[in-house]
């Protein structure tokens, strides 16, 4: 994937989703880029991808933490709501839009 698909990606995602408030480009780099989605109850959305090395990873952070999130450093993985520093595998790619359908479902939007 290049970095302008996966821009477009999770700028399509948050475009959907209600309790985005905007997104903004945070930093990028000649393969690399973070994105942020700004949410509604004041916590927000990083999405990271690599286009070198592949590595993806989605991160709701609030209060300066990580509170859920998905990456695939070492394989697809899941950091769950009720203990975001475990990995707890998946068989499947996890797009920005399947996360942030989780975050929607948790926060209620």
């Amino acid at each position: 994937m290049t970095l302008e698909a996966f821009e477009a990606q999770v700028t399509s995602a948050c475009a959907a989703a209600s309790i985005v408030i905007g997104v903004s480009i945070v930093a990028s780099g000649v393969t690399w880029i973070r994105l942020r989605a700004h949410l509604a109850d004041g916590t927000f959305a990083d999405a990271f991808y690599n286009e070198a090395t592949g590595k993806t990873a989605f991160a709701l952070i609030k209060n300066e933490r990580r509170i859920f999130g998905a990456d695939n450093t070492g394989g697809w993985h899941w950091h769950p709501f009720d203990a975001p520093d475990s990995h707890q595998p998946t068989d499947n790619a996890v797009t920005f839009e399947v996360f942030l359908s989780q975050v929607e479902a948790k926060l209620g939007g």
